[in-house]
This record gives C-alpha cells, structure tokens and sequence, in this order.
C-alpha cells in the first residue's frame, strides 16, 4: 500500500479494502495495537476506526498529547511564573485550561496576570520586543516536533542580544516513553501507530529499539483515513507473521533519517534529561534541559520559581488513560464530573487528548 496515490488517502472505496484486509489478517486473534500522537488519536474518533475494527483488535491511545504528558508540578511552575511581578508569560492555547495542582493559567489570567497566548515561538519574541521593560518568558512544551523552532527562538534571542525574554522548557521525547511502556507489566501492546510528525524530524531509526529489544512492530504513518488504515494492516501483518520491524508508510513526508538541520538546532541548544511523565514517573532521557551555554535564557535559572507542591485530582485517572492501561471511559469521572466543558485532568481538557476524544466521539 506506499505507493497510494497522493489523491487517494480518503477514498471511501480503497478504506473499505483496508477495512477488509485487517479483518482477514486479523481473523480470530487478540491484537492490541496504540497510537503515540494525539492528532491519530483524534482522527481514529473522527472517522470511527474503533468500532469497525474485528472483535479481537482493539486500539489504545497512548501518550501521545504534550499538553496530557506534562505533570502538575511542571504546569504549576507556568502558573508560578506567571505570578512573579514584572512577568509576560507567553504560551499556547492548549495549555491556557489544562489544570495544575490548584488552578490554571486561564484563571491566573482572570485573577490579573499577564499570560498571552502565542501561535508559535517566535510570535513570543516578538512579544519581547514589543515588551521592552517587561521579562517574556516562553512556556514550551511538547515533542520532537516542536523542539525545533523552540531551540531556533532562542538562538534568534541570542544573536538580538533580548535580555527580556527567556524559555520554560518541559520539552520531551518520544522514543524512551514507548520503552517506558514496553516494559510495563500492566500493558501489553502488539504493536504500535508511530508519530508522523515526530518521525519527520527525527526518522525510523530512534524506534529500531521496539522489535530488536521488545519483539514489538512500529509503523511509521500519516494522518488520513487511508493511512491510518495501512499502518493498522501493516502492523497486523507483522504480528501475524511473527516478523516484528519498524515500517514507514509516511513516505511522502519521512525521511528515514528525518530532519538533520532540525535534529542539529535541537542538540545544539538542548541535552538529554531525566523527567517526569504524568502516568509513567520519571523516564530516563526522556526530557530536554536548556544547555548552560543558553542558561542566560533559561526561566528556571533567571527567576526564583515557588510552586505550590503538586498533587493530583483525587479520582483522576488520566495518567493510567496515557500509558494504555484503561480506557478513557474506564476512569470513573469520564463524563460525570469530568468533561471537556469542565475538566478535571488534562486528558479531556488537550484537543489532542485521549479523555476528549474518546468523549466527542462517543467511544467507549
């Protein structure tokens, strides 16, 4: 199927062929299969993959959504930031609503602060320059495929030589998360729908470690309904033949080495570091820390940051929703207490959260 025309990744005919395929591929056999990206996760609700795949399959999400993955105590260091006199805080959308251990940023911003929602890294930049004798600090948070054009802002900032702007990083991998899954005793997955986006910026190779150490298919794709359909097929057919490998069916968009010019902004301004997961604790290299060449526009090194100490909503299950082991209608305040109008737990709140989409879309 990775030679499909361009044109040909929502046709109704070819999906029913796929559909097809996997129940016959699959026949009576138990497969569990989870997707790492939010915007699958999304797009498996939208166009109801779940309810057509044959009784045994039965697709999990994962952690696949920055906003989900990012703990409360590192959510209550955005809000604590936010709070210090003098400070701009600049941020995406998505993480305006997510809860912290007592508030959120939205209600921060009620209450008086100054926290200003951003397109894209560099619109904080421009903040700065615009802010002139206010500090803008930038609350990063997400994957590979943001952590580009973070590590370029602040290259940009240092050759503009702006002393008013600065980076929070909560940036995080991907690759040791799926290894931290791997290994769970709770979870046991077949096989796994890999990031299209993650994969265009670091490639296949990072995921080799998933059939050499785990006997465990990855396939690499994209985000229509065809391809999400042929990565499914795919990693049935390897389960199938017992011939576990990682695929890439994303060939119009992933290199198999990826993005080196992105890959190098990102080892030059950030290094490996140990960090916290909401559902899966601390994962060894699985974060990024801002290198002491740049600690001049590093937030945790230029501000005395007091968060409140962290703690969890009592009866969210949101972190178990994230490392695969219950589904979102499993936690007992899916769609009672909480729902996406009121969340409790980041998981229904993040347009790329499992608890959210599994909600719009009336799964299970």
């Amino acid at each position: 199927m990775s030679g499909i025309d361009p044109g040909a990744h929502r046709d109704p005919v070819l999906a029913r062929r796929l559909i097809d395929a996997i129940g016959r591929l699959a026949e009576d056999r138990a497969i569990t299969l989870m997707e790492v990206c939010g915007t699958h996760t999304m797009n498996i609700g939208r166009y109801g993959f779940r309810s057509v795949m044959p009784p045994g399959v039965r697709l999990l999400s994962g952690p696949g959504c920055p906003v989900c993955v990012t703990p409360n105590h590192d959510l209550d260091n955005a809000i604590a930031l936010a709070r210090v006199d003098g400070v701009t805080l600049a941020t995406f959308g998505d993480l305006m609503r997510v809860p912290g251990s007592s508030t959120t940023l939205a209600r921060c911003k009620a209450d008086g602060c100054d926290v200003r929602v951003v397109y894209s890294p560099l619109d904080a930049l421009a903040l700065a320059r615009s802010l002139p004798h206010r500090q803008v600090a930038f609350a990063a948070v997400g994957f590979e495929t943001t952590a580009p054009a973070v590590a370029a802002t602040i290259l940009r900032a240092r050759e503009r030589g702006l002393e008013n702007f600065s980076v929070l990083c909560s940036h995080k991998t991907t690759p040791p998360a799926l290894r931290a899954i791997a290994r769970d005793p709770d979870t046991r997955i077949d096989g796994f729908i890999l990031p299209g986006h993650v994969a265009a910026i670091t490639g296949i190779d990072p995921f080799g470690f998933l059939p050499r150490e785990f006997h465990t298919p990855g396939v690499v794709t994209g985000f229509e309904p065809v391809d999400i359909l042929e990565g499914i097929a795919t990693l049935i057919r390897m389960v199938a033949a017992e011939a576990p490998a990682i695929e890439n069916a994303y060939r119009r968009v992933v290199a198999p080495r990826g993005n080196p010019v992105a890959r190098q902004l990102v080892d030059q301004v950030f290094e490996p570091v140990d960090a916290v997961w909401r559902g899966l604790g601390t994962v060894s290299a699985s974060g990024l820390r801002i290198r002491s060449a740049y600690a001049d526009l590093d937030a945790q090194q230029r501000f005395d940051i007091e968060a409140e100490p962290a703690r969890t909503a009592p009866g969210c299950r949101c972190g178990d929703v994230l490392r695969g082991a219950i589904p979102p209608g499993s936690c007992p305040l899916f769609g009672r207490s909480c729902t996406p109008e009121h969340p409790i737990g980041p998981c229904m709140v993040s347009s790329e959260g499992s608890c959210a989409a599994a909600h719009r879309f009336r799964e299970p």
